[in-house]
């Protein structure tokens, strides 16, 4: 009887963790409705005595308030992506896995395993990146998420304040987030000022009104600080191409760390976030290029051992960037991996890609 005791403890104790993780959300949704209130009830319809300054502050809150909310929402609830199967040990390799001691066997199947795939990044000792909790080769930017227990596809963090990991799949729906929640903040700040300084100067009637401009205008300036320089942080990895992790700890390759490896330039590295179609980038429906799975790199040269361009590509691009084959890109996607134009940072990385021409013995080392 102990054993099925200590299961219904453990079960009762996730449970209650996956409760623990929604405060965040909640609190931020608190203070959404507090504000909704306050600006719209206390602000505009009590305080407010022009009758145009009244309509084109609702409308315009309104907006930033939609917008706000849609994007908060999105990221919240988008699942985030996961490698496909063909990244996945098949079970005929796991069972050799479970049967094999760790050494050369064991390499020998991961190298089987991954030498069809479009992997280009490596551990700290070059080998491998292999997740044993999800039994699979991980593609490229992908991490095991020891909150979610999942590898996420180009994973940039776990958000406390959405309960959910930013990766590939929601990484757009993010960004709109944190601008949408400024200007949302800025937009209040900004009108709710001059009340705000009524207030001191016992130029509002005293009524509960006061306090809420009061708090209002605190409220908002507070976010307003700490949201812009996360916001202008994440904007610096988009034009870099990065992601949180990436930022912390360089991607390593054959040839070794390269903390611009995945940079394609401004324009292709916003592209890749946000999309070829320009009238979509503001709203959060997802447009980002790509599977997840495989990303074009600066790098000039190609790891020997890996998968060859898909015929049907320009000779010239092959050395420059990289698809993965069983997922044929859309038309609108594909571009930006067949584009003739030369990376930016091409000439920077020549001498690199020659590097990584070499092909040092491969060694496989389990990453979670």
């Amino acid at each position: 009887m102990a054993a099925p005791a200590a299961g219904t403890r453990g079960g009762a104790r996730r449970r209650c963790q996956r409760l623990l993780y929604w405060v965040p959300v909640l609190f931020i949704s608190s203070i959404l409705c507090w504000s909704y209130y306050a600006y719209v009830t206390q602000l505009c319809l009590l305080s407010m005595e022009n009758i145009g300054e009244k309509v084109v502050c609702l409308i315009a809150y309104h907006l930033f308030f939609m917008l706000f909310v849609w994007s908060y929402w999105k990221t919240i609830f988008t699942l985030p992506m996961n490698p496909s199967k063909e990244f996945h040990l098949s079970y005929a390799d796991k069972e050799l896995l479970e049967r094999e001691p760790r050494g050369e066997a064991q390499q020998e199947i991961f190298r089987r395993a991954a030498k069809d795939l479009p992997i280009y990044t490596r551990t700290m000792s070059g080998a491998i990146r292999y997740c044993d909790r999800c039994q699979l080769v991980k593609p490229d930017r992908c991490h095991h998420c020891s909150v979610c227990d999942k590898c996420i596809l180009k994973m940039d963090h776990h958000c406390p304040w959405v309960n959910n990991c930013v990766g590939f799949s929601n990484y757009k729906f993010f960004l709109l987030f944190l601008a949408y929640s400024l200007l949302y903040c800025l937009f209040i700040a900004a009108t709710d000022l001059q009340y705000f300084i009524k207030f001191w100067t016992n130029g509002l009637p005293d009524t509960q009104a006061k306090f809420h401009i009061m708090f209002l205008f605190f409220a908002a300036a507070m976010f307003s600080v700490s949201l812009s320089s996360l916001f202008g942080y994440h904007c610096w990895l988009v034009s870099k191409n990065k992601s949180t992790l990436e930022a912390f700890r360089a991607p390593i390759f054959r040839h070794g760390t390269d903390k611009n490896g995945f940079s394609l330039g401004f324009s292709k590295n916003l592209r890749q976030v946000f999309g070829d179609e320009k009238k979509y980038w503001l709203l959060p429906v997802f447009t980002s290029l790509g599977d997840g799975c495989s990303f074009p790199t600066c790098l000039v040269n190609q790891d020997p051992e890996q998968v060859s361009t898909p015929v049907g590509l320009n000779s010239t691009t092959k050395n420059e960037n990289h698809l993965f084959p069983p997922k044929t890109l859309r038309d609108s996607q594909s571009h930006l991996l067949t584009d003739t134009q030369s990376w930016t940072e091409s000439s920077a990385n020549a001498e690199k890609g020659k590097v990584g021409m070499s092909n040092p013995g491969l060694t496989v080392e389990n990453e979670t």
